[in-house]
């Protein structure tokens, strides 16, 4: 489905905080449009890979490395964002 379910999205977050504290990064295979905290869109309907290398506010909101913009190689997500985003995809995580 082209949406997470709540069930997803809190085992993506659990899976976040979890591999983050070990010192690891969550590498996601996302496809589409979202949006970032600051409102600018970041659209790969081809597919991408990105990592997600930290997290706030118990994991609601994610710190996103993405190689495809020097300008913006560094932006944040909110966990519900990201987990619509991979929901045809998926994710590896520790």
């Amino acid at each position: 489905d082209g949406k997470a379910d709540d069930k997803q999205t809190d085992t993506l977050r659990a899976d976040i905080v979890r591999t983050v504290d070990d010192g690891r990064a969550v590498v996601a295979n996302i496809a589409g449009t979202t949006t970032d905290t600051d409102g600018n869109t970041h659209s790969f309907e081809g597919g991408h890979y990105i990592s997600v290398v930290g997290y706030r506010d118990n994991g609601k909101t994610v710190t996103i490395a993405d190689s495809a913009d020097p300008n913006m190689a560094s932006y944040r997500i909110s966990v519900d964002n990201l987990a619509d985003w991979i929901a045809t995809r998926g994710y590896s995580a520790s």
